[in-house]
């Protein structure tokens, strides 16, 4: 069974042979290749370089038997074209470069439709990387989701409060929805120029979710993911990873999002239970067992698939992005252990 198949597959929840596997942040951090490239361009560079980006996406596939690629890129992509950019703090996280605080600010942004111009070396670089994969390999493309990317825009950057953004949804609620609305429009555009440029599949990262009050989480952050998975493709498979809300199995659910990702503090078997049998589920191995010796992941992914097995629409990956300080050889024993199996 081919990788691409075989990811697609599972995303429908049909029978494979093995799990597919992918990993989150796969394309970089923790590859000497990556490192010595990222020192030469910059991050940055790298990302709005269609033919950098493509490298960078196949980097990790020169090394291991993965079944899909994940463009290399970032979520706040869609800010930085709606006229707010960003950078990497010195001392770490993300800071915009200037915050809304206003609805004036607000109202400034740019027409949704400006990631189309803005953002064209992602769909460029999908081209190259669909052209180079063919049918071998799965193709995946991605965004944060509006109420992630919010976070950013009204917090500043990074947050630990997220106090700026709850405020504006209490105290103007029109002011939010004017601002969700546009970020929706956006992310929904820049989705579909990646599945038009060839992704078999997209995954939205709400990093943030658990942020959110839980009696808030649907107003907050999972209508507008709806409406996104409204505008693309009827049935094309969307990977929602929401970080930390697991316990909202069925509002997530309810997003028509073909498969949940969950983080590495959920049972996956006992979550996969709880969901219908035609909802794929992906993860979700401790990101740290990749900078621990190999053995401690494959005893562990050995175990995690043994108890999955039998559920149709399975995705193999980790709970969370691989870190800087995982070991190369932590992953080749991951993959070992799954590409033994088919």
């Amino acid at each position: 069974m081919k990788s691409r198949e075989r990811m697609l597959a599972a995303l429908s929840c049909q029978p494979v042979d093995r799990p597919p596997l992918w990993v989150m942040r796969q394309a970089g951090r923790y590859l000497p290749e990556y490192r010595e490239l990222k020192a030469q361009h910059g991050f940055l560079k790298m990302v709005r370089t269609p033919e950098l980006a493509t490298e960078v996406t196949l980097q990790p596939l020169r090394r291991f038997e993965l079944d899909a690629a994940i463009l290399f890129s970032d979520i706040l992509v869609i800010p930085e074209a709606l006229g707010q950019p960003y950078r990497f703090r010195e001392e770490g996280g993300i800071a915009m470069d200037y915050r809304l605080a206003a609805a004036a600010d607000i109202e400034r942004l740019k027409p949704a439709d400006a990631v189309r111009d803005a953002l064209e070396y992602m769909p460029a670089a999908l081209r190259i990387l669909r052209e180079e994969l063919g049918d071998r390999k799965a193709l995946l493309g991605f965004a944060g989701s509006p109420w992630t990317l919010a976070t950013y825009m009204v917090e500043g950057g990074s947050s630990n409060t997220y106090s700026q953004i709850k405020t504006l949804y209490f105290e103007d609620k029109a002011l939010f929805e004017q601002l969700m609305t546009k970020v929706t429009d956006a992310v929904a555009t820049l989705l579909n120029m990646q599945i038009e440029a060839g992704a078999d599949a997209v995954q939205i990262f709400d990093s943030w979710a658990s942020a959110c009050p839980g009696n808030l989480y649907t107003d907050l952050s999972l209508r507008w993911i709806w409406r996104i998975i409204q505008q693309l493709p009827e049935r094309f498979p969307v990977i929602l990873f929401a970080k930390g809300v697991a316990h909202q199995h069925a509002q997530l659910v309810a997003t028509g999002a073909s498969c949940l990702g969950v983080d590495w503090t959920v049972d996956l078997p006992t979550f996969s239970r709880q969901l219908r049998p035609d909802v794929a589920v992906q993860g979700n191995l401790d990101p740290v067992l990749m900078t621990l010796e190999p053995t401690h992941v494959a005893r562990e992914a050995r175990q995690l698939v043994e108890r999955m097995q039998g559920r149709p629409g399975f995705v193999l990956n980790l709970g969370h992005g691989i870190t800087p300080q995982a070991k190369v050889e932590s992953m080749q024993a991951l993959v070992d252990v799954v590409t033994s199996l088919a």
